[in-house]
């Protein structure tokens, strides 16, 4: 077995049931999100810059994988998204999710970003695990057929943990 594994009360309760409602948390992201600054110039600002910004997020989440994924996530979503957006010229094009995210500061973003989660998991009593894979550059070996050595870590927001090492190329199998 791994090594890395404690034996240790959970911090999350068997049946998950969130604190917040959907109000409060687009509400608080919201407010999170207006100390990323607007790089764009007055006569361009068609599109609000928290509408852009809270589009192309839930979009990613969703599993949009590029500027027409995101346009296109607003536009199916655009209805409810409107309940909580202004929305004054509809959903932008994929260029526009494009230009202004290649000009703000991602500095920026990412610092709001973190305080959004941290607040979420704070407020939800959750605790976050990253994971983190990888596979050894030549460690296989095609000539036995066996596959490369991987490795998978995951830290909680309290303790590293080592998850496993599988090493299938030795020669000892």
């Amino acid at each position: 077995m791994s090594t890395g594994f404690e034996n240790k009360k959970s911090k999350t309760k068997a049946s998950f049931t969130p604190s917040v409602d959907s109000f409060d948390i687009t509400s608080k992201f919201q407010e999170y999100f207006t100390q990323v600054k607007d790089p764009r110039t007055e006569r361009t600002r068609w599109h609000l810059l928290i509408d852009i910004i809270t589009i192309s997020i839930l979009a990613v989440i969703a599993g949009a994988q590029g500027w027409e994924d995101i346009e296109e996530y607003g536009i199916n979503k655009k209805e409810w998204l409107q309940t909580f957006l202004e929305l004054p010229f509809g959903i932008s094009s994929p260029d526009t999710f494009r230009r202004v995210f290649e000009r703000i500061n991602p500095k920026e973003f990412e610092q709001c970003f973190r305080q959004w989660v941290q607040s979420l998991v704070e407020k939800l009593g959750v605790e976050v695990v990253a994971i983190d894979g990888k596979t050894h550059r030549g460690s296989y070996d095609r000539e036995s057929k066996l596959k490369a050595l991987h490795t998978v870590s995951a830290w909680s927001s309290e303790h590293r943990l080592v998850l496993g090492q599988t090493k299938v190329n030795a020669k000892s199998f």
